[in-house]
């Protein structure tokens, strides 16, 4: 073996260590294979899965109203399909935390969190949002329109 191709051969495997989740701000397509909650989804990238948690919402937990609701509508979105994650960050508990954005030639591409909470069945988390405001803006528009959690809420 020259030196040349032990060099090339050390770097193959740094990269293909290196390649286990990318830095945010980076995509990784796939297939979402599972539902687990409103807000946690299993995208399959081809050689392994992540457990993705969609970032800056809060939808119910089980044995909530509107959870069952949550779950079918994610689904709906994105089970069985292809969609593209986009890391955010790492939370304490080492979950990557995403957005989730649908990859369909049907429906376009959607960001799961703004559609779940423009449907009304996630609250926005207190304090976040996107560069653009759109999870604040979906909420609102859920709010105003009596949607899901917010169908006999009063309008704040």
């Amino acid at each position: 073996m020259t030196h040349t191709s032990s060099i090339r051969g050390a770097l193959c495997l740094a990269l293909l260590g290196a390649a286990t989740v990318a830095p945010a701000g980076d995509s990784i397509w796939g297939k979402v294979t599972a539902v687990k909650q409103p807000t946690l989804v299993t995208l399959d990238y081809g050689t392994g899965s992540y457990e993705i948690r969609l970032v800056g919402v809060e939808a119910p937990t089980a044995g909530e109203a509107l959870y069952g609701q949550a779950v079918a509508f994610v689904s709906g979105l994105v089970l069985n399909k292809n969609a593209r994650m986009r890391l955010d960050h790492r939370a304490a508990n080492d979950e990557l935390v995403c957005r989730l954005f649908t990859d369909d030639a049907e429906i376009g591409i959607k960001e799961v969190g703004v559609e779940l909470l423009r449907a009304g069945l996630a609250r926005r988390q207190d304090g976040y949002d996107e560069k653009y405001g759109e999870l604040a803006a979906a909420e609102a528009e859920a709010r105003e329109a009596g949607r899901g959690i917010w169908a006999s809420a009063p309008a704040r």
